[in-house]
């Protein structure tokens, strides 16, 4: 007589990371992060966000990813997340962070941001209205409230009569259109020492990279996402980490604020912009990505490295 002994099946925790029709592989950034979770014995699965025949309830976790193309469809998309169980990071944070009129109210806070003039279709402005609304010199920059990938944004200069104008023809457009535009100072420091992104993973500052400028002169993108030049990538200094700490407090604390909880995020990207010698202020922060926001995974192994352990202590919670 033969006897069978029954197998017990170890099921292992599913993550799905969303990604978008434009990345249907997960951009090349990620490119490893499946074969990461694997070694942790994790099953990745990849999907797109607006696949209606995709099963979100099938996952133990979902992690949003290269979802670039959501701020094209923000209604629908906030409409999606808000159906996602165990969606990271959260829906109720997605429809905040998905409208940058959250730095003007971290900034109401204490927390220092670049100086904001918004610009509303509600508004009505005539060209003439807009024209007094930009700075009298220097450089500054026109970007809408709602975007991803560096998508409308421009760099113009106010005591150049063509570029004032074509700012002003860009910023007519995007109103006329019923987006809300930023108009912020262009930081000179930017062009000589460049952006610096830090990247929190659970909570935590975990580490930096340091960016090249990427808006030169007469700079203007349109539908396209805009690329990253990374100068380095290396852990966070004993400042930044202050730094980090103070930003990390401001967010926690206006999330409270926005939902009545505090939530532990998944990831979260901040980029500052150093404060000059003569500035009272140590760094501004420039953005907030919950979303969308590259991790620079490929920069080095220990990004990748990081962000799978993070995924998988949250797969595990």
């Amino acid at each position: 007589m033969c006897h069978y002994s029954k197998i017990r099946r170890v099921s292992k925790e599913i993550v799905t990371l969303v990604t978008c029709s434009d990345f249907p592989n997960l951009e090349p950034d990620e490119a490893g992060l499946p074969d990461a979770l694997r070694e942790r014995g994790l099953e990745p699965r990849i999907a797109i966000w607006d696949d209606p025949d995709v099963d979100w309830s099938d996952s133990t976790i979902t992690v949003l990813r290269s979802v670039r193309d959501y701020s094209l469809n923000r209604e629908r998309f906030l409409q999606w997340a808000h159906t996602v169980p165990r969606l990271l990071n959260q829906a109720s944070l997605l429809d905040w962070n998905s409208d940058k009129h959250y730095l003007g109210e971290l900034a109401e806070l204490g927390l220092p941001t670049i100086p904001t003039t918004w610009l509303e279709p509600e508004q009505n402005l005539n060209k003439m209205q807009i024209h007094t609304r930009f700075p009298a010199d220097g450089d500054f920059i026109i970007k809408p409230a709602v975007s991803s990938g560096g998508r409308g944004i421009g760099r113009y200069s106010a005591a150049d009569p063509v570029s004032r104008s074509r700012a002003i023809e860009h910023a007519h457009d995007e109103l006329a259109a019923g987006r809300s535009i930023m108009v912020q100072r262009y930081f000179e420091q930017i062009d000589s020492s460049g952006e610096t992104s830090l990247v929190y993973l659970n909570g935590l500052a975990s580490y930096r990279v340091d960016k090249a400028p990427m808006l030169h002169e007469r700079f203007r993108s349109t539908s396209q996402t805009m690329p990253e030049t990374i100068s380095r990538a290396r852990a966070i200094t004993e400042e930044e980490w202050r730094w980090g700490e103070q930003i990390r407090r401001y967010i926690h604390q206006y999330i409270k604020l926005k939902t009545g909880r505090d939530e532990l995020l998944l990831f979260d990207r901040v980029d500052i912009v150093r404060g000059a010698e003569d500035d009272p202020n140590e760094f501004y922060v420039m953005e907030i990505s919950l979303i969308d926001g590259s991790l620079y995974l490929s920069e080095s192994e220990d990004h990748l490295e990081m962000f799978a352990d993070a995924i998988a202590v949250r797969a595990r919670w």
